[in-house]
């Protein structure tokens, strides 16, 4: 059974940073991608970020790209995203799922497996 665990959400004002981590069951990582979705109050989950898990490359939605960077440890089966130049629009409940390699894994309906989220708050 797949388990996920975010932490590192919080309350940040705009233009700073956080790291989010996504604690993975073992060998998760070896066979499935790894996205971050999140969810605005209101409004519907979208994709943020993904890694494949064969290759190691990766996707960034164009509202994040430049400014969050996923990354992996397989050693420590945890995946991260690192927020920079956070903007209040970024706040929402992150999440991160895991799904089939084969998927694109830019889409909730893809992922298999979900973490319960945690909360980032960007205002100042």
């Amino acid at each position: 059974q797949v388990q996920l665990v975010e932490s590192g959400g919080g309350l940040v004002q705009p233009g700073g940073s956080l790291r989010l981590s996504c604690a993975a069951s073992a060998f998760t990582l070896d066979y499935h991608c790894i996205g971050w979705f999140r969810q605005a109050p209101g409004k519907e989950r979208e994709g943020v970020s993904c890694i494949r898990s064969s290759d190691g490359s990766t996707y960034s939605a164009d509202s994040v790209k430049g400014r969050f960077t996923i990354s992996r440890d397989k050693a420590k089966s945890t995946v991260y995203l690192q927020m920079n130049n956070l903007k209040p629009e970024d706040t929402a409940v992150y999440y991160c799922a895991a799904g089939r390699d084969t998927a694109s894994c830019k889409y909730s309906y893809e992922m298999d497996y979900w973490g319960k989220g945690t909360l980032v708050i960007v205002s100042s």
